[in-house]
């Protein structure tokens, strides 16, 4: 097995325990260690671990060697930091200690809402704890930021001044949300470079949290459009089960168990790998040359292969 995909199991296994243990806390729950351990098959020293590095954050009381939530700050933890706290051990995981402050800052302010998470797997972002650390500060506060940043090609642009607003996971690849230049943008943290925080503050605009709300993706700021896609019923309930389409919305059901399954995209990109990965259970029915665009990128991979062997 690869050392990434290693990486990905473990760290799947590491947010269901902090998950559970988290949601058993914030019901009250009393817990011993040595009984996590067994249910979670991980040792003593792992589960004390949790309890006080991932936990620090946490107003717990610890009594009789078992731990408890204080009873002032039951329930407060919803559902959605909770699971924001898992998908955060994307990070904190390779930092233990963050998870603490994270979770620290969620009871004290509103700093959770610099983050946003929305996948699975998480890219190795351990060379750029700092910068997590200055970037959710900065959106906090309210500080503008300036950074370099690589672009796809190699090229570097220059430095650039722009008002932070979210740290956002996009199917385990963390961006940084931003407005610059009249306009909403994300920006791969893994392509920022000499990250500076400025003196300087600003005001938040409200459409940009609209924005980032109403967005499933890192395409900002740009018009959305709808895509109609029909989806066979061999993989209908795939789609009912959960959105897997950005802004998934189940318009009806036809005939034979299939359905109508429309969706708000910027880009393309932001789709086609999604529909090609359903193949040959979907077609695109609105925009037509989505379908078009669809087909020819397959016969051209029928050519490439075929010159190949």
């Amino acid at each position: 097995m690869s050392s990434t995909k290693r990486s990905a199991r473990a760290h799947d296994t590491l947010a269901y325990r902090l998950s559970e243990v988290l949601t058993k806390l914030n019901q009250g729950e009393s817990l011993d260690p040595q009984a996590l351990a067994d249910e979670f098959g991980v040792n003593l020293r792992t589960i004390q671990r949790d309890l006080n590095v991932r936990f620090a954050g946490l107003p717990l009381i610890k009594a009789n060697g078992r731990y408890k939530m204080d009873e002032a700050h039951l329930g407060k933890l919803t559902i959605r930091d909770i699971e924001r706290f898992a998908a955060f051990t994307g990070v904190s995981g390779l930092f233990p200690e963050m998870s603490g402050q994270f979770l620290k800052e969620v009871f004290a302010s509103n700093a959770n809402d610099a983050w946003q998470v929305r996948g699975h797997h998480y890219e190795d972002v351990r060379e750029h704890r700092a910068m997590f650390v200055a970037l959710e500060q900065a959106i906090v506060q309210k500080h503008t930021v300036q950074f370099r940043y690589c672009k796809t090609n190699g090229d570097t642009r220059v430095r650039i001044a722009v008002e932070p607003y979210k740290l956002i996971n996009q199917k385990g690849i963390w961006y940084l949300a931003a407005w610059d230049d009249g306009k909403l943008k994300s920006f791969a943290i893994t392509r920022i470079e000499a990250l500076l925080v400025d003196a300087e503050t600003f005001v938040p605009r409200k459409q940009v949290d609209k924005e980032l709300a109403d967005s499933d993706g890192i395409w900002l700021g740009a018009a959305r459009h709808r895509v109609l896609i029909q989806v066979n019923s061999q993989v209908a309930t795939f789609f009912q089960r959960r959105n897997l389409v950005p802004n998934q919305v189940i318009e009806k059901e036809t005939a034979g168990g299939g359905i109508l399954v429309a969706s708000t995209v910027v880009h393309i990109d932001e789709i086609l790998p999604i529909i090609r990965y359903w193949i040959p259970h979907v077609r695109v029915l609105e925009p037509p040359h989505y379908q078009q665009i669809l087909e020819q990128g397959l016969a051209d991979y029928l050519k490439q292969t075929a010159r190949v062997s």
